[in-house]
């Protein structure tokens, strides 16, 4: 038999995670034309400012041209008006047109020149190409879906967390406050990288009662994916927990039962109330006191009200043999 022991602990908590691209965006097409050419290939990283795809130009090429000689039309006649309203030949007014009409003329070279240049789909970051949608040849709309690229840098790890756990997390002091992470990866591995909690979202989902946690991790291997899944490892701190061994324990219809040893060596069943559970661990929130002392081995072999010889061992030498995490 022993006693409960006392102690600061950690609790270990996870939570399913959804990993996000800290920048994920679709690249649409923002001309009209036949797609001439595709200069990546999917799933390929590409940096900032390369030349993703090419949209026939032909069209809005002529268009350039064709303002550039309205341009040039509007300009002479302004120089000519201007000549004109020197002599007093015309008045102020046609001069004032004149100049308007040239303005108008310039803004549609630019217009045009604005055009033809969104007919080249340029990376607006370093990123990672996705599934093409469209394929060379192919006639594209303004606004169709041409591929997704995504800043893997770093990832955004998103879990919910329930109210009664965010009060808690909210109530540890600052500089007690759990922030940093780890990630365990589909494959049951962890990421070899911490992660960091450096939000959490406005509102609580109303229909699940739970709030989101966000989580930033350093990618610099590219292992993560935007959309891919997996476990955030959250350390919880149990302050003065009072543990008992969980082979101390049995169960009645559902509910945890340890037998409590008297001054008389007499075995009383008593019903506990478990606060958190760690690897061979139980955190006890109600039904033991510290002083209390516990059977642990040959729970099989006794009935409640029965009188036993057995050894008492101290708390540290029976938990020394158990996995307890130490804060």
């Amino acid at each position: 038999m022993t006693s409960p022991l006392r102690k600061d602990t950690e609790l270990t908590r996870d939570y399913v995670a959804q990993i996000r691209a800290i920048q994920h965006i679709e690249l649409r097409a923002l001309e009209k034309g036949y797609l001439q050419g595709t200069f990546i290939d999917e799933g390929h990283q590409v940096a900032k400012g390369a030349k993703m795809f090419q949209i026939m130009p032909m069209i809005y090429q002529a268009e350039v041209q064709k303002a550039n000689a309205e341009a040039q039309l509007s300009e002479i006649e302004l120089k000519n008006t201007k000549l004109l309203a020197d002599k007093n030949v015309v008045s102020p007014n046609e001069l004032a047109l004149a100049k308007a009409k040239f303005s108008k003329a310039k803004a549609e070279v630019a217009l045009a020149a604005t055009h033809k240049s969104m007919t080249e789909i340029r990376a607006p970051f370093d990123g990672l190409v996705g599934r093409f949608q469209v394929r060379m040849g192919s006639l594209v709309d303004e606004g169709d879906l041409l591929t997704t690229l995504s800043d893997n840098s770093k990832v955004w790890v998103y879990f919910n967390v329930s109210e009664v756990e965010y009060l808690k997390y909210e109530s540890q002091p600052g500089d007690q406050k759990t922030t940093t992470v780890k990630l365990q990866m589909a494959d049951g591995e962890l990421f070899d990288q911490p992660g960091t909690v450096e939000t959490i979202e406005a509102d609580f989902n109303n229909e699940t009662g739970n709030l989101a946690f966000r989580a930033t991790f350093p990618n610099p291997k590219g292992l993560l994916r935007h959309g891919e899944t997996g476990k955030i490892l959250m350390e919880v701190p149990l302050k003065n927990a009072l543990l008992i061994p969980q082979k101390a324990t049995f169960d009645v219809l559902d509910k945890k039962f340890v037998f409590v040893i008297d001054e008389k060596n007499v075995v009383h069943s008593r019903p506990i109330t478990i606060a958190a559970e760690m690897p061979h661990v139980f955190a006890v929130a109600s039904g033991l006191e510290e002083h209390d002392k516990i059977l642990v081995e040959g729970l099989r072999k006794v009935r409640d009200g029965a009188k036993i010889e057995v050894d008492y061992k101290e708390p540290s030498d029976v938990f020394a043999h158990l996995e307890v995490p130490a804060e």
